[in-house]
């Protein structure tokens, strides 16, 4: 088991990232669009904010934001149609308090600066509820479209990440394949807090030990929970030769919380009902997973009866102290 709940807690980056992330804890939230789609590549998008605002007011953590610049048909998922960052800065002023997510931007489709300034604007208006993950990419059709390789990306990438990193600071120095700055320069807003966190995805064509040192945590995909506990065991590993302060991981899942059936896998995800849902994410959080972001895409029952019913019997044991507390002696028999 993995839940490291004597190990040093995480960095208060800024208000998204201590929001979601809590050393051997786990946090709820969703991916957007919250709607099912199972049809077609392109979400309706009806409702959008809507869903936003009430998944916020229902207690989920986050929202996270896909980045998908092209409709790929061999993909089969167009994402969430809007410009990433756009639909943040919409977000930003129609929420309070829930941490915005982006999971993940693809880099090297994007000028460094282009991305800095953006996602510290986001960062800015939204109170520092900015969590930036950040990959290199798996569509190759994507690359000619804009001009750009596509088996460069890694370096690119990586280049791209030490530029964002150099302009958060004040007037910073850099010189790499996205520009000559000397430091008489500034790249303006500044974040709301020193920085904004950035969270590899996979391994975006890097070794798995740059990963662990340079960015605040791991973007990693859904696996049955025994080899996930290993996959956050390695990566943890990797991460305490750089560091002693531990860095999260999160991941996404595909869910269809319709019925009482036994637990039966989906694409990238589950099918059951929501008591069945809660034992599955209960063992994800003894696999060391800090969050998981729910998709509904392949869901059957209305969206916002599902909400409700993930509100009323999920969430409390997770984002409540003393629920989560009473829930783990019960699961594991310790309450009597």
């Amino acid at each position: 088991m993995s839940t490291e709940s004597n190990a040093p807690n995480f960095a208060k980056i800024n208000n998204g990232f201590r929001n979601v992330f809590n050393n051997g804890r786990m946090s709820i939230g969703l991916v957007v669009p919250i709607e099912s789609y199972p049809y077609g590549p392109v979400p309706t998008m009806q409702d959008h904010i809507e869903r936003v605002k009430l998944a916020e007011g229902l207690g989920f953590k986050a929202v996270w934001i896909r980045d998908v610049l092209f409709n790929v048909p061999t993909f089969g998922d167009a994402g969430q149609v809007y410009d990433p960052f756009v639909y943040l800065g919409m977000l930003a002023g129609l929420t309070k308090a829930i941490t915005l997510g982006v999971a993940s931007l693809v880099l090297p489709q994007r000028h460094a600066a282009q991305v800095a300034k953006a996602a510290a604007s986001i960062d800015v208006l939204s109170g520092g509820r900015l969590v930036l993950g950040v990959a290199s990419g798996d569509r190759p059709e994507e690359y000619p479209a804009i001009n750009l390789g596509f088996d460069d990306r890694g370096e690119r990438f990586r280049e791209s990440v030490e530029y964002i990193k150099r302009m958060m600071q004040g007037y910073g120095q850099i010189n790499n394949s996205f520009g000559h700055v000397n430091g008489t320069l500034d790249l303006l807003p500044k974040p709301h807090g020193e920085r904004f966190p950035m969270m590899i995805t996979g391994g975006s064509q890097q070794s798995p030990n740059w990963g662990a040192e340079h960015l605040d945590g791991l973007i990693t995909y859904p696996r049955s929970p025994k080899i996930q506990a290993h996959v956050v065991d390695s990566y943890r590993s990797r991460v305490n030769t750089f560091t002693k302060r531990s860095k999260p991981v999160m991941q996404p899942l595909y869910i269809d919380a319709n019925d009482n059936s036994p637990v039966s896998p989906i694409h990238l995800g589950v099918r059951c009902g929501v008591n069945r849902l809660l034992d599955y994410l209960l063992v994800l959080r003894d696999s060391g997973v800090n969050h998981v972001a729910l998709n509904l895409r392949f869901n059957r029952t209305p969206v916002e009866e599902t909400l409700q019913k993930l509100s009323e019997m999920v969430l409390p044991h997770f984002h409540s102290d003393e629920f989560s507390h009473q829930a783990i002696l019960q699961k594991e028999g310790m309450n009597g």
